[in-house]
């Protein structure tokens, strides 16, 4: 009998020591520029906490217009501010839950080692035909691109070599593919643990650009879900800067 006591002791203390968590899913919108830190925070964060990422890479404009268009994802990681701002203004967001959890950094980056030299002065050189950016009007790092190319006076003569993507993504892809000699993407997508990943690259004086921070944003659909202002709390204390970017 002592024992049975006992055990049923055990057990209720147990219970209580234990909080009742129950695994999620959380759906997150992330932009193509933050496509490796994700997957690493991914796996931390399931670890972590049980709960588990749906994670869906695009550009930032687009998935303004999903959100909008009712696309139920429960966080957003943009790859600017304003974007999370109209949203909350919007209604779409929870007010109050904005923060920036990385600043972005922009390289004029080449497959092939050599091509692009320290200073960017390839672009003025000419020996390529393709240069690969992101859609400006879509993407933050197409709007950066943008404005270099305008600053350095280049508008009128690159105009013809442009290739555009929907997003960074697509146009890191062109050159991963050689299907543009020179791109503009971020400096998270060619290095890993600190290091360039290959090629030659000219990391683009920020000056040149406004500043790329990027916001992360807690959407409606994910309001009351515990598991969703879990990840928000848990992307705070990651470590970003050998992926490239800064808080």
């Amino acid at each position: 009998m002592v024992f049975r006591w006992m055990a049923t002791l055990g057990l209720l203390a147990g219970l209580i020591a234990t909080p009742a968590v129950r695994a999620d899913v959380v759906k997150v919108a992330v932009a193509s520029n933050f496509a490796a830190p994700i997957q690493r925070i991914a796996a931390d964060f399931e670890q972590a906490t049980g709960h588990k990422l749906l994670i869906s890479l695009g550009s930032t404009g687009k998935f303004h217009a999903q959100i909008r268009n009712g696309a139920p994802f429960d966080v957003l990681l943009a790859a600017d501010q304003e974007t999370p701002r109209k949203l909350e203004a919007e209604g779409l967001a929870v007010p109050g839950s904005r923060f920036t959890y990385a600043t972005g950094r922009l390289v004029l980056w080449s497959r092939d080692a050599g091509r692009v030299d320290a200073e960017g002065r390839v672009l003025q050189g000419g020996g390529f035909e393709r240069l690969a950016i992101a859609d400006p009007r879509l993407a933050p790092y197409g709007a950066a691109a943008a404005a270099v190319i305008d600053k350095l006076g280049l508008k009128d003569t690159l105009a013809p070599r442009l290739v555009q993507g929907d997003s960074i993504g697509q146009a890191h892809q062109f050159v991963a593919s050689g299907h543009a000699e020179l791109g503009f993407v971020a400096l998270a997508q060619v290095l890993v643990d600190g290091r360039l990943t290959g090629g030659s690259a000219w990391r683009v004086p920020e000056a040149l650009h406004a500043p790329l921070h990027q916001d992360a944003v807690l959407l409606r659909p994910g309001a009351d879900r515990p598991a969703a202002r879990a990840l928000l709390d848990h992307l705070r204390s990651v470590r970003l800067e050998s992926f490239g970017y800064a808080r």
